[in-house]
């Protein structure tokens, strides 16, 4: 039973920018904390940026200033806004949720997960 759905990804130039979605089928999102992560090559999955239901945002020091999270409870969707794209930010990205007020950073917080949208940034 598919409950998270993202999009969005691609392929883009160094500099650039995308935005990610994800759609939750599920009827508790609203009262959901969601977050973003992401596996790069050779590499552990790991916390981008979260928002909890109250819309207030949590971000990884490395995308601080560049990402922006963000969320419409009326669509069931949370945004990830990815600007000033690094070859660094190339990986597999992830959307998470789980029944919560608090940003938990940790991938074993969460409680179900999306498939994943790949994003490669060319230097």
């Amino acid at each position: 039973q598919v409950q998270l759905v993202e999009s969005g990804g691609g392929l883009v130039q160094a500099g650039g920018s995308l935005r990610l979605s994800c759609t939750d089928s599920g009827r508790t999102f609203s009262r959901n904390t969601m977050a973003w992560f992401r596996q790069g090559p050779r590499r552990e999955r790991d916390f981008v940026a979260g928002i909890n239901w109250s819309g207030r945002p949590h971000y990884a020091d490395s995308v601080k200033g560049r990402f922006t999270i963000s969320r419409d409870n009326a669509k069931n969707t949370v945004y990830l806004q990815m600007n000033s794209l690094k070859p660094e930010d190339t990986a597999v990205y992830y959307c998470a949720g789980r029944s919560s007020s608090i940003v938990y950073v940790d991938e074993g917080s969460y409680d179900y997960w999306g498939q994943g949208t790949q994003v490669t940034v060319s230097s």
